[in-house]
């Protein structure tokens, strides 16, 4: 049963008064939020009130959507904004249907296997990070314009209104603010325009100093007023050609940073896909999810499949840790092998997404011992009780980035939203007056085979989409909704949206309290990352007796939700402490 906690938030104050002309104090954080309106969690508090905001003027959740992520292009400019992409996964109350759209970037349609070799030779990662190399055709600009012209009741301009007051006055720098930039000072320094915009007087912002951005407050007014044209067939596209064939370097950097091939018919040519969710049956639940491209849909469905037939609320946290271990670890053997762009890539989603092919692959799994990593993969076409596929082959590296939002409004409807610019501080380029950094989302590709004698469906191909972990999921019972949620994370975003269902729906955790949990991530590796609360507990010990094996990390995820509780109020839920803590708001608490 899903348990109701009893915790109630606030809700957003009033916008800045621009009229100054400066930050107003950032509103007010809290990581539970519980009323009627409609409802907004994020991982800042300035993102939510601007969702919260257009809820308030009658907007519904895909126009809040839309708004909040615009302000966290402002507040949280090195996890998202509109040189990105991302995955929108919409349900509509009065259809009771789910729907997605797909706005990952693409390569460039010059784009082939070899993009990222050199003499046969894979770059190294942080050389193709810092390119134009790595920066793919932004996505996230016409999955808004989709958004909101296919489900919206607001109009581009109507929503960007919050988001560009936030730019123009300025928002309070934070300390997770100030390290992600400290993080980054170097790269950062090599790059007039993104000195000249995160180094205010080429120094670290100051925690409590106000960080104004007139440069992307002006971008967005151009996309409110001409539309998302402007990017991808106008002044703001030539500007991110320009700046990615020809990288704007300091002179007399020794950096060196590598010209990307993107041209303005690869902006012309780009599309947000709008495609079916994945879906599998969950204790009586019905489970949705983002299809390929991304792996997050596939992997949580078949990672929950293998789970559905272990009694997980009855178990010890040994054992249920166990489980849930070694259903991660095998849908990211199945996930490396067979997830792709299914435009270019044979992807059996109906075959991962399948009970039955759940069942054959959750006998490999021993109570009294650990599987061994890297593992090989299933064949989901063919179903074999305990068979593999072929060869296995470790899962390449993705970075622990990326943003989530989760929006509900008085009329039922319900968004969960992941968007990214991939690495943090993404490609480390700011465009030349136009406010805003570059993704480096093409590194999400393999550089190559990470075993030539496995078939790798990641390796870069033209127009073709890398294959993502985002996992924004929607959870409904008889059609509607009972939770929703999703994380940043890479590749961790999968088991965090897996370990944070399994919490809150087998383990009886408030959803607060799920979110909140220590986390554990098997991405079929040697070893398991391990959050700091798990580390140095017993259960540790416990677990390598089994054969896992363990290291240490700091911080995996910063996920959002929210959940429709019994009475018809929402309940928002954020991070308590990671990422510097998150912010549910609700419209009217109760």
């Amino acid at each position: 049963m899903v348990a109701i906690p009893a915790a109630a938030g606030s809700a957003a104050p009033a916008p800045p008064d621009a009229a100054r002309g400066r930050a107003t104090a950032a509103p007010e954080k809290s990581p539970v939020a519980v009323g009627y309106g409609g409802a907004v969690s994020s991982v800042d508090p300035d993102a939510s009130a601007a969702g919260i905001s257009v809820l308030r003027k009658g907007g519904n959740a895909v126009d809040a959507a839309v708004a909040t992520a615009a302000a966290l292009g402002v507040t949280e400019p090195y996890s998202a904004g509109i040189g990105g992409g991302g995955y929108f996964v919409y349900y509509q109350a009065r259809s009771h249907s789910i729907r997605t759209l797909d706005g990952r970037e693409t390569a460039p349609r010059s784009a082939g296997k070899d993009l990222f070799l050199e003499n046969g030779t894979p770059l190294p990662f942080d050389q193709a990070v810092t390119s134009g190399l790595g920066v793919g055709t932004p996505g996230t600009p016409a999955t808004w314009d989709t958004a909101l012209r296919t489900w919206g009741s607001r109009s581009l301009g109507q929503v960007l209104g919050p988001a560009r007051k936030l730019a123009a006055d300025g928002f309070t720098v934070d300390a997770t603010f100030r390290q992600q930039t400290a993080d980054n000072e170097a790269r950062f320094r090599d790059f007039p325009a993104t000195a000249g915009l995160f180094l205010p007087g080429g120094k670290l912002p100051a925690v409590g100093s106000t960080m104004k951005n007139p440069d992307l407050a002006r971008t967005y007014g151009e996309l409110a007023y001409k539309g998302v044209g402007a990017l991808y067939d106008g002044a703001v596209g030539r500007d991110i050609v320009r700046t990615v064939r020809k990288p704007p370097v300091r002179p007399g950097s020794t950096r060196r940073v590598r010209p990307g091939k993107l041209t303005a018919g690869d902006l012309r040519a780009y599309r947000a896909l709008s495609q079916a969710p994945t879906h599998t049956r969950y204790r009586g639940l019905d489970v949705y999810g983002m299809a390929p491209s991304s792996s997050g849909g596939t992997g949580v469905a078949e990672a929950l499949n293998i789970l559905e037939k272990s009694d997980l609320s009855r178990l010890s946290e040994q054992q249920y840790l166990h489980r849930y271990l070694e259903a991660s670890r095998i849908a990211f053997a199945d996930r490396g092998r067979w997830v792709g762009d299914p435009a270019q890539e044979n992807v059996p989603t109906k075959g991962l997404t399948s009970q039955r092919f759940a069942d054959s692959r959750a006998c490999l799994i021993r109570d009294d011992k650990a599987l061994t990593s890297p593992m090989a993969p299933g064949d989901p076409r063919h179903p074999k009780p305990c068979g593999s596929a072929g060869k296995a082959a470790p899962t390449t590296y993705e970075g622990p980035n990326t943003t989530h939002l989760t929006v509900a409004d008085k009329w039922g409807n319900v968004v969960a939203y992941t968007l990214t610019i991939e690495q943090t501080g993404g490609s480390g380029i700011v465009v030349p007056g136009r406010g805003f950094l570059l993704n480096n989302e093409l590194t999400d590709f393999s550089f190559a085979p990470a075993d030539p004698a496995v078939h790798d469906p990641n390796l870069p191909g033209p127009g073709k989409r890398p294959r993502s972990s985002m996992s924004p999921t929607i959870v409904l019972r008889h059609g509607r909704p009972v939770v929703a949620l999703g994380s940043p994370g890479g590749a961790t975003i999968i088991t965090t949206v897996l370990q944070t269902l399994v919490n809150h729906l087998d383990r009886g955790m408030p959803l607060a309290d799920a979110i909140a949990a220590p986390r554990a991530s098997q991405r079929n590796a040697a070893q398991t990352d391990l959050e700091p609360a798990l580390w140095n507990s017993p259960l540790r010990t416990q677990l390598e007796a089994l054969g896992h094996a363990f290291k240490p990390n700091p911080e995996i995820g910063a996920a959002t939700g929210v959940q429709r509780l019994p009475d018809g109020r929402w309940l928002a839920a954020a991070e308590k402490v990671r990422r510097g803590g998150g912010s549910a708001m609700v419209v009217h608490p109760k």
